[in-house]
């Protein structure tokens, strides 16, 4: 039987190369994000290049309703053999000075909370089959902190810490997690398109900005997954941003 991925967070950006990355793979593909109409496109392409796919639309940050959200894919696909999780959000930077609890909370939830949530939703079959994948996707800030840029980098650099641990206590059951940090705008999706338009104030100049397609990006996941020798990748490497 055909495996699973379930892509959280599938954008026009990185989820749908995702999607298409793993599906020329042979996986089955359950594509997630909270509007259903783009979903509705990206499945029909998918279908169209003989993948099997089906759609699931969700709130992220309504962590207290992942364990549902993953019966409901069990329910359509059975095992869950990949998990990929990167939702973009294209809301604006805050200066750390400007931080609040609430604020913090939402990036907490969505960035960190949720994607535990799933993990203990589905490690436990992951761990009986002896194989399995936990790929998160984020930005580069979880690594590397920039002064006026802060918001998402807290809640991510929690992240890493969560999903470095997890690879080191699991690596030896057969199953792996990764985290893919992005140092550059990501071509094709919703932030990239909100930075251009300048929508999404990022306070430097958008044209001295990196770009990478989505595409790397997915072919780098591919390889953190197949390969497993790495729990940690940033693209571009930042020495070539």
């Amino acid at each position: 039987m055909s495996k699973t991925i379930a892509v959280f967070g599938a954008g026009s950006g990185l989820g749908s190369s995702i999607a298409h990355r793993f599906g020329r793979e042979g996986y089955r593909v359950a594509l997630v994000a909270r509007r259903r109409a783009p979903l509705d496109g990206l499945a029909a392409r998918l279908r169209a290049e003989g993948v099997e796919a089906d759609v699931f639309t969700a709130d992220l940050t309504r962590t207290a309703e992942i364990p549902a959200l993953i019966g409901q894919i069990m329910d359509r696909f059975g095992a869950i053999d990949v998990v990929e999780y990167a939702p973009i959000t294209t809301e604006p930077f805050t200066p750390a000075t400007q931080l609040d609890a609430a604020k913090v909370q939402h990036y907490v939830n969505l960035y960190l909370l949720t994607p535990v949530e799933i993990v203990r939703a589905v490690l436990p079959g992951m761990l009986d089959r002896g194989d399995g994948g936990i790929l998160i996707g984020q930005g580069v800030s979880a690594v590397h902190p920039t002064p006026f840029m802060s918001g998402v980098g807290p809640a991510m650099a929690a992240a890493r810490n969560y999903v470095q641990t997890l690879n080191g206590e699991i690596a030896d059951q057969g199953v792996y997690a990764g985290v893919l940090h992005v140092a550059a705008m990501i071509k094709g999706s919703a932030g990239y398109d909100a930075m251009v338009s300048g929508e999404l104030p990022t306070g430097m100049d958008v044209a001295q900005i990196p770009t990478v397609h989505p595409d790397d990006l997915a072919d780098t996941m591919w390889a953190m997954l197949t390969k497993r020798d790495r729990a940690e990748a940033i693209v571009p490497a930042l020495g070539d941003a």
